[in-house]
């Protein structure tokens, strides 16, 4: 049972804990992109998208498509796409209620990330929509997001979790379907729909 004697509860305790960055750790962060920070942005098909509303209720949301599906727009701006999904728009009402948003792009057998934080602002404009016309279908909205912070994150993280090698694949039986998990989660009385039911509809929504 924890106790408040080991409990942090400020940042001078926090401190005591965890000294200050230094060195590269605190040089790294940019407020603008370079061309390092753009090539990988340019490579990466997938990111998580972190927003929060005004109450401090958070969500996390991933994003994908082919490499470069995020477009810079210049070296302050990135051109995020939002296809249709489920239409729950967490993280777009998120953005209205406090317009930041922090990003995390990823790159298949590269250990190493991307952040970017910055201010988004969901655009509909149709030239805006145009530059993703190589999409399998057009987004409804572009986000726009003012770069204000960028830096790269360093490896230890994928290599501690082994995360591209082969080895750490699971077979997906070891996990039940999503069909599944929600009927029991929901207690739906439907059958729950299979693997490959799933992967069909969505890919019929991608494609």
């Amino acid at each position: 049972m924890t106790t408040d004697s080991h409990k942090i509860a400020n940042l001078t305790q926090l401190r005591k804990v965890y000294p200050e960055a230094k060195g590269r750790a605190k040089q790294k962060q940019l407020d603008a992109l370079e061309k390092h920070s753009k090539h990988f942005i340019e490579l990466s098909p997938f990111v998580v998208m972190s927003t929060s509303n005004s109450r401090g209720k958070l969500d996390a949301s991933p994003r994908g498509g082919q490499p470069g599906f995020v477009k810079v727009q210049n070296l302050n701006t990135i051109l995020l796409p939002d296809a249709a999904g489920n239409n729950r728009l967490d993280s777009l009402e998120n953005i209205l209620a406090t317009g930041h948003v922090g990003l995390l792009f990823m790159i298949p057998g590269v250990d190493e990330t991307l952040r970017v934080n910055g201010k988004a602002t969901i655009l509909t404009e149709p030239k805006l929509i145009a530059l993703f016309e190589e999409e399998p279908r057009a987004p409804i909205s572009v986000l726009s997001v003012k770069v204000e912070e960028v830096f790269l994150h360093c490896a230890k993280a994928f290599m501690r979790a082994n995360l591209w090698s082969l080895g750490a694949k699971i077979e997906r039986e070891q996990l039940p379907t999503m069909g599944q998990m929600m009927k029991e989660q929901l207690s739906l009385e439907q059958p729950a729909e299979s693997q490959q039911e799933m992967i069909k509809r969505y890919r019929a929504l991608i494609e």
